[in-house]
This record gives structure tokens, C-alpha cells and sequence, in this order.
């Protein structure tokens, strides 16, 4: 009798846990299925790039940089905790500004800091994968991300970018793509391009790494 009780309770115990198990995988797949496609791989990529923030004063000194204009759209590829995006739209009037993360919790902290600073009208956080942004609208893009990875974004920079645009790189280059200019501040290099109306062929292929 001992034996049965002990068994039923096992059975009991096991048939729980497997079922809260299977509620909790259930209401995983609800939400999966739910959420934008873009959010899915966002959430499913591995970031490419460690998260390392940019010092504020590299962080003003990258826009300054730029030549920020109250015409400016700017995007900041990799945008972390939102200080260049924000930065952008408080300090230097940028008209609009765009954070594009692959962190969710990074995009969450951007957005409460973007509500702090008074500047969530003018200021947009994307958890996507910055390969599969649109940077049509872009008038400046600002990076801090590894070297590989700027060599594989180049060709989507010079396809999707209008002339005239700016790019912003802290501490790493494009490979043959030479910046405009290189600068140093606070013992870190800054790059600055501007997109050209004639681009030459071997930028625009995928370079090997």
C-alpha cells in the first residue's frame, strides 16, 4: 500500500513538472509567433560586436565630427545604452535619430533613457540586425563595432547610402575605403567618410575575411 501511494505521488510530481514545461514552451511559441519576423532574428542572432560604450566625449567628439545640422537624420549602427542617438537629437539638434541594437535589453535601457532626456519624439530604437536595417534615410551613420565587421558592412553603406552621407567610425577603418579624415581624441581614432556619387567597384563587393 506504502509502495502504490509513493508511486502515485511520483506520477503526480512528474506529470506537473513535464506540464508546466509544456505551457511554458507553448507560450514561447505563442509569443514567437506573434512578434515581427525582424524581432525573431534579432532575437535568435547572436550579437557580432561585445557591447563597449563609447565614452561620452568620444561620443560628442564623433558627432562633431559628422558636422551635425538640424537637417540631419542620424543613425548609430550598434547603439548600445542610446547615448549617440541621443546625444545627437539633445545636444546637437539632429531632426531625427535612429538606435539600431540587437540587444533587447539594451533597446529597453535606451528608450527609458531617451524618455529621461525628454527626447523620445525625435529618438527611435530598433531591436533588429543592423544587416537587415534600411539606411535609406540615413544623412549620418556612426559605428563602433570591430574591424570584420565594418569590412562586411561596407558595400551595404555604399549601396543603400545617398551621396554626401556621412559615416563616423570610432577606433576602426574600412580596409581600401580611405577616410576623408582621421582624427585623434582622448588616445582613440576616429574616422570620417562621405559617400561619393562615383563609387569605385572594389568597394562594393564583399570583401573576404
Amino acid at each position: 500500500m506504502i509502495y502504490r501511494q509513493i508511486l502515485l505521488l511520483l506520477i503526480t510530481v512528474v506529470g506537473t513538472v513535464f506540464g508546466s514545461v509544456g505551457c511554458t514552451l507553448e507560450r514561447n511559441f505563442e509569443a514567437e509567433a506573434q512578434a515581427p519576423a525582424s524581432v525573431i532574428q534579432a532575437q535568435r542572432r547572436r550579437a557580432d560586436v561585445p557591447y563597449v560604450p563609447t565614452p561620452q566625449r568620444l561620443v560628442e567628439a564623433m558627432l562633431e565630427l559628422a558636422q551635425i545640422t538640424s537637417n540631419d537624420v542620424v543613425y548609430d549602427l550598434g547603439s548600445g545604452d542610446g547615448r549617440i542617438p541621443i546625444t545627437a537629437v539633445n545636444k546637437y539638434n539632429a531632426r531625427r535619430a535612429v538606435g539600431v541594437e540587437i540587444n533587447p535589453r539594451l533597446v529597453q535601457e535606451s528608450r527609458v533613457n531617451a524618455q529621461k532626456a525628454g527626447v523620445s519624439d525625435r529618438v527611435e530604437f530598433r531591436q533588429q540586425d543592423l544587416f537587415q536595417t534600411d539606411l535609406g534615410d540615413a544623412t549620418v551613420v556612426t559605428l563602433y563595432l570591430l574591424p570584420n565587421v565594418n569590412l562586411r558592412l561596407r558595400p551595404k553603406l555604399l549601396k543603400e547610402l545617398k551621396p554626401g552621407t556621412r559615416i563616423v567610425s570610432h577606433s576602426f577603418d574600412m580596409g581600401e575605403w580611405k577616410p576623408q579624415r582621421a582624427v585623434r581624441r582622448n588616445g582613440r581614432t576616429l574616422y570620417l567618410w562621405v559617400v561619393p556619387k562615383q563609387i569605385p567597384r572594389n568597394l562594393t563587393s564583399q570583401p573576404e575575411i
